[in-house]
């Protein structure tokens, strides 16, 4: 298996001369097979060089039959959709995957929605591949008979799913867009509506799905992981709005003993210093825990990773 970078900055894309070398395109994943078969994750506004790739030169071999996964309906994890030129193609199929909330018709809908005309110049229905839509929720089941996906439930403020492939006898994981499950009944005890009961099962919550969390991504020869925010800028304002902290991720992948972690979803303040210090800083720190040899680095357009 190997996983190709197409997408890596988180929110909006960020163009520009201070996000060149790690790139300014929001999510997306080319996990291609040993055998050449292609699963793609993520729609964010990296999948439109995926697309005209899959175009110039897996066409060469006939129509496209591509799986496209997404962890969640926000629009920098969808909007690069109407610029993925295998949809415009007749004869390519195309499933799209991935969790809607509760209210939502339909994950069609919320595709068609952004290319409605007044926001697009075609709209959903016109387009010329076989599509169809697959609303996915927590659980296992086989892609193919030799493709097996799991997916989990992160803690984001949508609905959003976190995937775990295994194939060619490896594992590879996503966890974005995701933050460490906390206590939400944690109060001062001389507020009146303070409850004990309630700090005490709500703290026992949070550990049982911070340990699912670990016990999903355990093991994984490559994980993709959720890092946005220094302990520093989340603690400080960023709490609860659906991003984990680096240091955390260090703390939680090791714990889970996985083997390479690529730290994501970079936010869209951060320029290529940053990101290079963040590295820098991120392999000290796992250098310096005694038994791991976990390696860890800051994702980056156009890196491909063997498994």
């Amino acid at each position: 298996m190997k996983v190709i970078f197409w997408g890596v900055r988180g929110s909006i894309p960020t163009p520009g001369p201070q996000t060149v070398k790690y790139g300014g395109n929001t999510t997306c994943f080319e996990v291609r097979l040993n055998d050449g078969r292609v699963i793609v994750i993520g729609a964010g506004s990296g999948v439109r060089a995926l697309g005209n790739k899959l175009v110039m030169e897996d066409m060469k071999k006939g129509p496209l039959n591509l799986n496209l996964f997404v962890s969640h309906t926000h629009w920098d994890h969808i909007m690069g959709f109407p610029f993925f030129t295998p949809i415009y193609i007749p004869g390519n199929k195309i499933r799209v995957h991935g969790p809607v909330n509760i209210g939502d018709e339909s994950l069609e809908s919320v595709f068609a929605i952004q290319m409605s005309y007044n926001y697009f110049p075609m709209r959903a229905d016109e387009l010329s591949a076989d599509i169809t839509y697959e609303i996915l929720k927590e659980g296992t089941f086989q892609l193919y008979d030799d493709v097996k996906i799991t997916t989990k439930i992160l803690n984001h403020p949508v609905i959003d799913l976190g995937y775990r492939i295994e194939a060619d006898g490896v594992v590879f994981v996503t966890a974005y867009d995701h933050e460490p499950f906390r206590n939400l009944f944690d109060g001062n005890p001389e507020d009146e509506d303070y409850d004990e009961v309630a700090k005490i099962e709500g703290e026992k919550a949070a550990k049982i799905n911070n340990l699912k969390i670990q016990q999903f991504i355990h093991g994984a020869d490559l994980l993709i992981h959720d890092a946005q925010y220094t302990n520093k800028e989340y603690l400080a304002s960023k709490i609860g709005w659906g991003h984990s902290p680096i240091e955390y991720v260090l703390h939680s992948t090791i714990k889970a003993k996985v083997k390479r972690l690529a730290l994501h979803h970079h936010d869209p303040t951060r320029p290529d210093t940053e990101l290079d210090l963040i590295e820098r800083i991120a392999k000290k720190r796992v250098a310096q825990i005694k038994h791991t040899d976990m390696e860890v680095f800051v994702a980056k357009e156009g890196l491909e990773v063997e498994l």
